[in-house]
């Protein structure tokens, strides 16, 4: 890590672009963003997410900002032109409490020499003298002095920054990382599942933390890819060829909020605003066979379609605003029993896999473990 790092980490999350801070900084833009990339790095957290344009900061960036200030002001006070490495100076703070660049070395496990050299780039870089050298020691400087003591300070709060992440990447190292869709409230089939499943597995595995995230279908299969989470809770019909899986529940279907007078499910699916998903979900790639299946290429065209990817609000204008859907059924029923549903075939039935990729089978075997327990249980 290097000063010049450490104010460009900065000038980015003030501005809110690589583009404007490289500009304000005079330093070309992939000199900004290789700084954040290894900012990021080091402390084992994302920080800023493009958005057009722009950045976006991460809420952990919001909350770290007044520290990546702090230490961005401090880095600035040592050099505000040239990238000073953060080893430089804690080895010359060394020398500086020590007082002897002998002394210094053998604390520090380094050749005399090597270290000689490492203060006299570091005063040339500066362009100042830090050490006045005697045959008693070495004596600091008024400058010397100066940068001994911003050194401290800027090291402390650098070592604080990179204490939380060591205790972050030693938390990620050891957590279970699940992904699921997102459950259709709290008495639905797979909110039921993921509720018993952390349950048992706290009781379990106490020292091995268990992160549940709920997000679309497309997102599960880049997390799963990506290695942002071990294993994944799906509802898709088949699952990619680079996975493994087993099925661990499913749930029927039904058209919802259907007006009366309407008994099939082509009039059904025609007889108000249709709400769905998007096509990044599961059940939205069901829904699209449920309409090839009952509608003409007539029929599909007159469809009044809006697309939420919110369960929730799919709901809501379901029970509030003239809308239908297509959704699971005993859901729906014990959030509203007088719902009107037209349930449908077993044939479009969503199952719930458990997924994982090839050949990383362990988190998924644990899961399957307490999931066997709790349904023999």
């Amino acid at each position: 890590m290097d000063t010049a790092t450490l104010v460009a980490m900065d000038r980015v999350l003030r501005l809110r672009s690589v583009r404007t801070a490289a500009r304000a900084l005079g330093r070309p833009a992939s000199t900004v963003a290789a700084s954040i990339a290894r900012f990021e790095a080091e402390i084992s957290v994302r920080l800023v997410e493009r958005a057009g344009s722009g950045l976006v900061a991460t809420l952990e960036a919001v909350r770290l900002e007044p520290e990546i200030g702090a230490l961005a002001k401090l880095a600035l006070a040592v050099s505000p032109q040239h990238a000073i490495k953060l080893d430089a100076l804690e080895r010359f703070a060394r020398v500086a409490t020590l007082g002897s660049i002998r002394r210094a070395a053998r604390a520090m496990g380094l050749g005399q020499p090597q270290l000689t050299r490492q203060i006299a780039q570091l005063e040339a870089i500066l362009g100042v003298a830090l050490l006045q050298r005697g045959s008693g020691g070495s004596t600091v400087t008024a400058d010397g002095a100066r940068l001994a003591a911003t050194s401290e300070q800027l090291l402390a709060a650098w070592h604080r920054l990179s204490r939380m992440s060591e205790e972050r990447f030693r938390k990620t190292a050891a957590t279970a990382r699940l992904g699921s869709v997102i459950p259709l409230g709290y008495e639905s089939e797979i909110a039921r599942l993921l509720a018993n499943l952390a349950a048992r597995w706290l009781a379990e595995r106490p020292r091995a933390p268990l992160f549940v995230s709920s997000t679309t279908a497309d997102d599960l299969l880049a997390g799963l890819k990506s290695g942002l989470f071990d294993v994944a809770f799906l509802d898709t019909e088949h699952l990619p060829a680079d996975l493994d899986g087993k099925v661990v529940g499913h749930t029927p279907l039904a058209v919802v909020g259907v007006p009366e007078g309407h008994n099939n499910v082509a009039d059904a699916l025609l007889a108000a605003p249709l709400a769905v998903p998007s096509a990044r979900s599961g059940l939205r790639q069901r829904i699209n066979r449920i309409l090839d299946d009952h509608l003409n290429d007539t029929e599909r065209s007159a469809i009044r379609l809006i697309e939420i990817d919110s369960i929730p609000v799919i709901l809501n204008l379901v029970l509030h605003h003239g809308f239908v859907s297509v959704l699971p059924q005993a859901s729906v029923a014990r959030i509203r029993g007088d719902l009107r549903q037209l349930p449908l075939a077993g044939v479009y039935d969503m199952n719930f896999w458990l997924c994982w990729p090839r050949g990383s089978a362990t988190v998924a075997q644990a899961i399957l473990t307490i999931i066997g327990e709790s349904d023999n249980s």
